[in-house]
């Protein structure tokens, strides 16, 4: 029988004997279901998640810094969204909003107008999760008044520059920008009336996490209002792996019931789904609104 390692199955000891060929020579012929390399195996899959995650977030970057910088040249014909059906500033018209600048709405990206349904009212403190050019953010500003805050978190400084911009031509005081990531956002927990994000979600690796976040910062019976995209059950595994359609709200989509589940796994209820137009041959846009529950 081989000599047992007393120090083999330590976590240090077990991200380095991973292989099977290994493990009777670090453990023992005695060795028993958690000797090898389970630390290591968790530690390595928590590592592939996260390269995931940073992998899709750099491609949004990317893209969305290039429609930032071409809106602020004044080619808003050049932005990702302008050139397909369901996305954009058409959509405010729409919707009847109109409290936003023009060079904000026009550097839209977004699949819908979630200020349309959040029901804002004066002196509420408002969080928009992936505010891109600042349009949702400053008609959040107008409708919650100066006794009322709305802010805007988004990780691309070329966004970030072109919203801050948009709100001093405007002269919206109570419009604030951060630089942060939609899984750790760097907002107090419980300091919020309603969070809302316009097609963003989906373009996270790591959803459940955001809407994790969503619900941490929102006080008990904070409400949450988001456009997002949502797949069909039946969206192929082509379009799911397309990168450059994730960084059009695509490819990333989570289906209803998914939606739905992520919602109320973060403690969130009164839940409502409605799909308002199609997007793709294998999603549509969606408002969703949701409550956050008392402990």
């Amino acid at each position: 029988m081989a000599e047992l390692n007393t120090e083999c199955c330590a976590p240090i000891a077990q991200e380095t004997c991973c292989e099977p060929s290994q493990q009777t020579s670090c453990c023992g012929e005695a060795q028993g279901a958690g000797c090898g390399c389970t630390a290591g195996s968790r530690q390595a899959s928590a590592a592939v998640a996260t390269a995931a995650v940073e992998q899709v977030r750099e491609a949004v970057r990317e893209r969305y810094a290039v429609a930032a910088t071409a809106s602020a040249a004044g080619a808003g014909c050049c932005s990702p969204a302008r050139d397909r059906s369901g996305f954009g500033a058409s959509l405010y018209a729409a919707s009847g909003e109109s409290d936003a600048p023009e060079a904000a709405v026009n550097a839209s990206l977004g699949c819908g107008v979630p200020t349309a349904v959040a029901d804002l009212r004066d002196g509420e403190t408002v969080l928009d999760l992936g505010s891109g050019a600042g349009a949702d953010v400053l008609i959040s500003a107008r409708r919650v008044g100066p006794t009322g805050r709305a802010i805007g978190l988004d990780m691309t400084d070329e966004m970030l520059t072109l919203a801050r911009a948009n709100a001093l031509e405007e002269g919206v005081a109570n419009a604030h920008f951060l630089k942060g990531y939609l899984e750790d956002v760097p907002v107090a927990d419980g300091t919020v009336d309603v969070v809302i994000s316009n097609c963003v979600i989906n373009l996270s690796g790591d959803k459940q996490q955001v809407i994790r976040e969503a619900a941490r910062v929102l006080r008990p019976g904070g409400r949450f209002a988001a456009s997002d995209v949502l797949a069909d059950p039946d969206m192929d595994e082509r379009t799911r792996a397309d990168t450059a359609a994730w960084t059009g709200c695509i490819a990333g989509a989570l289906t209803e019931p998914e939606f739905r589940s992520a919602l109320e796994n973060a403690g969130f209820g009164d839940i409502e789904i409605t799909e308002t137009h199609r997007v793709h041959e294998h999603a549509g846009s969606a408002i969703v609104r949701a409550r956050k529950l008392s402990p």
